[in-house]
């Protein structure tokens, strides 16, 4: 079908981001819910993803993978989303959507393995130090009402994600910027679906 939008996910991974951002879009998908270490790591959906990862999404016959590259890639295929900004002004989005997916996650990851990089090996670290990842987003957030600047972007999707998943396991602190920030972001209509959409898909308990 032309135009076929598929988004493979699960309701307990970073396909959630996937999902706001295909919100936000106001685009028609259909969703395919993959279980741990069974459909996702079955041949028919490594052939799509060989990390046998989610979320991707297969869309007119492309695959994208990775949530920062599915949300540019969202905001471009869908312009009329308005979600990301005009390509000469673009310098801060690309900053921010990128800095999340390496300083930030990296950061956060590490942080929730308890892994501590030593002070000697600080510049074989692209994040240098965890403090230094969140003063400089805080640095950010402090200067305009969305991490780009003035309006909402999908940088935001994924900005937004992390610091709500980050603070909310204790991966990331939560300084009022940050809880002031992801509260105006989790108020979206959108974000309220997608969250709506992925806590009916979640396993039920017996």
């Amino acid at each position: 079908m032309a135009g076929e939008l598929i988004l493979y996910t699960n309701p307990m991974s970073r396909g959630r981001i996937a999902r706001w951002m295909l919100e936000e879009a106001g685009v028609s998908y259909h969703t395919e819910i993959l279980d741990f270490g069974t459909t996702m790591k079955a041949p028919a959906y490594l052939a799509i993803n060989p990390m046998g990862k989610v979320p991707s999404i297969v869309h007119d016959g492309k695959v994208i993978t990775e949530c920062a590259a599915i949300c540019a890639y969202v905001a471009d295929a869908f312009p009329q989303s308005g979600l990301a900004p005009a390509t000469a002004d673009r310098a801060d989005y690309y900053r921010w959507l990128f800095f999340a997916a390496g300083p930030l996650e990296a950061a956060a990851v590490n942080r929730a393995l308890g892994f501590e990089v030593p002070a000697d090996r600080r510049a074989m670290i692209g994040y240098g130090t965890y403090e230094a990842v969140l003063d400089t987003l805080e640095g950010a957030l402090m200067s305009s009402p969305y991490i780009a600047g003035e309006r909402f972007t999908a940088a935001d999707v994924y900005v937004g994600s992390h610091l709500g998943w980050g603070m909310q396991f204790g991966t990331i602190e939560k300084r009022p910027v940050f809880e002031t920030y992801y509260a105006k972001l989790a108020a979206r209509p959108a974000a309220k679906r997608a969250t709506e959409l992925d806590d009916a898909a979640m396993p039920k308990r017996d």
